[in-house]
């Protein structure tokens, strides 16, 4: 019997199905849309393994993400894996080659100057001469002006004076080169220098 003649046979009990003018198979009758005729065609084997393989994947990256949180998945934990490994190589080398002296050179001098000038003028003025932080061209010092006091200003911060720490942003080698620059100001006339603050000490350079 022909699909033609079982579609005749099947349509005395079902007025539901048409059939394909072009394989003579049974489908969904009254689907059309805006002139386009739909038809309850099989879909192809390759798509429906596709489909299959994206459910697979999907259910092993939710288990994986959201059950043991592995570590590629996870953003923090992946972040704070790569912080790890950026941050110990570079520190053991620096530990290695850092030393706490009044750099002279002047490429550390200068390299200071442009750190100073991205950080520290906006405060202290470009000349040094002092705006909400202290004048840098005067003999007076709040906290000491020993390259280790200097340092630990830099390194920490002086937060009720509004100055923020610099341990985080400035590496030890590129904290040492802008004290370095601050010390060459002294003696330095500024345009506007402010008031001194703090005592007056001996200078150790």
């Amino acid at each position: 019997m022909s699909n033609q003649e079982e579609y005749k046979d099947y349509k005395s009990f079902d007025e539901d199905y048409d059939v394909d003018t072009l394989t003579n198979e049974m489908l969904i009758k009254d689907h059309e849309y805006d002139g386009i005729r739909e038809l309850d065609n099989k879909l192809p084997p390759w798509w429906k393994w596709l489909f299959y393989i994206s459910i697979v994947f999907g259910i092993v990256y939710l288990v994986r993400l959201f059950v043991f949180q592995a570590d590629d998945l996870v953003q923090q934990k992946e972040y704070d894996k790569e912080m790890a490994a950026v941050a110990s190589l570079p520190a053991a080398a620096e530990s290695a080659e850092f030393e706490m002296v009044l750099l002279t050179d002047a490429a550390s001098v200068e390299s200071g100057k442009t750190i100073y000038d991205a950080s520290c003028a906006v405060c202290h003025t470009a000349d040094g001469g002092g705006l909400v932080g202290p004048n840098f061209t005067d003999d007076y010092w709040i906290h000491g002006n020993s390259i280790e006091e200097m340092f630990t200003i830099v390194t920490d911060g002086v937060l009720e004076k509004g100055m923020t720490p610099f341990k985080d942003q400035l590496s030890k080698q590129k904290r040492l080169e802008v004290i370095s620059y601050i010390l060459t100001l002294r003696g330095t006339t500024p345009a506007n220098p402010k008031a001194p603050e703090g005592d007056k000490l001996d200078w150790p350079y």
